[in-house]
């Protein structure tokens, strides 16, 4: 689209024509920052800057319609943070000129941290957190108790909730105590995650415990932060017997959250008077680390005010944004700590957006809508995915041969559903990717296959004359799935 477009920007200061620049061709050369599916996606550019000091990327993306002029004033995460809601409505994005741009979903790479690693984040913004340790065996838990003093908590670290029903959170009054429960918590199986990791806490003497997060509202295109004075058990349960106990503010991503917006929000969330102060400090440093961290979620459960008079953080749940990781290199770190398969970590490693389940249909195809509808439909007809992957828009030859491949390795695989609906995709390099997965991978399970849209017709002529036992077509959704499903119970 860059030379479809490039006449209708002016010419830089540099004097490289416009469809060049848009490609990134200008000269010295500048990394080029890559975030599938925002502004940031489209090159690097030497333009000049606007007289509002924008600069020449958001100026363009301006004339493009996808958003408002970015002011010195405005911070990077906010205005992609204002960009992400309009991206992620609609494949296609009119300009102010007519023409159509195309933008490629991302793939959706969430990183959840465990416990101590939230806390280590939520202190490098100064939100008090409680004193610990984290440690992976029973002699550092003892020692690390006898550090910190007694009382201490010892808490499996494990990416779930429910650890405390599980017995993976104990108090310890003594080093005997410390050393019985890092025995029994470490390697205990909680919802499915072997604990590995103990967090050894100063314990809190606890006044009262309240509720605090902030996420994206997807729908509503802004932050939303979520408040209650009823704190220390699950959210959805306080939703759902006391909605009126959570206080919600939506908060612009361009202006922020102000210390007068952040005070109404405590004070209609019914915290009390002695915890105020203490509570909107905190919720002001939250919202920052929400920020800068690149953050899809920051949740504190609970955030406690305790017998001397202190609000601070006795847990913390942080999820990021992985598409934010080039931003973030100390991010590398939770790589050893996520909890990937090996079918995912392969995905992960060749860019899909892959999550494993328990089925025997394996599952590929082209946007998030389609392939949650394909996984539905494999359901209502007595089957069940082994998988949700994504190949997103665009996807080539070597994307379909890499989707196939990761799915491939999966032991409970017993057919592969491929359901494609052409639009950015176009069909026949779905087929010829089929194709070449076929010539390169020793396939375990038989493909069905299903394509419509942008060369449709092309890409099933490719396919006819290969059709066999291993590779089959189908023209609907519904009879793909069929077909598939029987192949998967035979």
């Amino acid at each position: 689209w860059a030379s479809d477009i490039g006449s209708t920007f002016p010419e830089s200061d540099c004097g490289v024509a416009p469809s060049a620049r848009l490609r990134g061709d200008c000269e010295p050369p500048q990394p080029t920052v890559s975030v599938p599916g925002t502004v940031e996606s489209l090159p690097v550019w030497h333009g000049p800057r606007g007289k509002c000091g924008a600069s020449w990327r958001h100026r363009v993306a301006l004339h493009l319609g996808l958003a408002a002029c970015d002011c010195p004033t405005r911070s990077r995460s906010s205005v992609i943070a204002a960009l992400r809601g309009a991206l992620s409505a609609e494949p296609y994005i009119r300009n102010r000129t007519g023409v159509h741009i195309a933008v490629r979903y991302p793939v959706e790479a969430l990183v959840d941290l465990l416990e101590f690693q939230g806390k280590q984040v939520f202190a490098k913004y100064d939100i008090p957190v409680s004193e610990g340790e984290a440690v992976t065996t029973v002699d550092e838990a003892v020692a690390a108790g006898e550090r910190l003093g007694y009382p201490v908590v010892v808490k499996a670290q494990v990416h779930t909730g429910g650890r405390g029903k599980a017995g993976g959170v104990k108090l310890a009054t003594n080093v005997d105590e410390v050393r019985e429960h890092a025995s029994n918590i470490l390697g205990l199986d909680i919802k499915g995650h072997i604990v590995k990791i103990l967090w050894i806490e100063k314990a809190s003497d606890i006044a009262d415990e309240y509720y605090a997060s902030f996420t994206l509202d997807r729908a509503a295109k802004l932050h939303l932060g979520m408040l209650s004075a009823e704190g220390g058990v699950e959210i959805e349960q306080v939703a759902e017997e006391n909605p009126d106990a959570i206080a919600k503010i939506w908060v612009d991503p361009v202006t922020g959250l102000s210390l007068e917006q952040c005070r109404n929000w405590v004070k209609a969330a019914n915290i009390p008077e002695a915890a105020q102060g203490g509570a909107v400090d905190i919720l002001l440093k939250l919202w920052t680390a929400y920020n800068e961290e690149d953050a899809d979620l920051v949740e504190i459960n609970p955030l406690i005010y305790t017998e001397d008079g202190r609000v601070h953080a006795l847990d913390a749940k942080v999820t990021l944004d992985g598409n934010a990781d080039f931003r973030h290199p100390d991010w590398e770190a939770y790589e050893a700590t996520q909890p990937l398969d090996g079918r995912e970590k392969m995905a992960k490693e060749l860019g899909l957006n892959y999550i494993g389940l328990d089925g025997t249909v394996g599952i590929i195809g082209n946007g998030a809508g389609l392939v949650m509808s394909t996984l539905d439909i494999v359901n209502q007809v007595g089957g069940s995915a082994a998988n949700f992957l994504d190949v997103g828009g665009g996807a080539d030859a070597l994307v379909l041969t890499n989707a196939i491949e990761v799915i491939n390795t999966d032991e409970n695989v017993k057919a592969i559903l491929i359901n494609i609906f052409g639009g950015i995709t176009r069909c026949d390099e779905v087929a010829n990717g089929v194709l070449a997965a076929l010539e390169r991978v020793e396939l375990k399970s038989p493909i069905v296959i299903r394509l419509d849209g942008t060369n449709a017709e092309e890409g099933r002529a490719i396919l006819a004359e290969h059709l066999s036992d291993t590779l089959q077509a189908a023209p609907t959704m519904l009879e793909a799935a069929q077909r598939a499903v029987e192949m998967a119970s035979a």
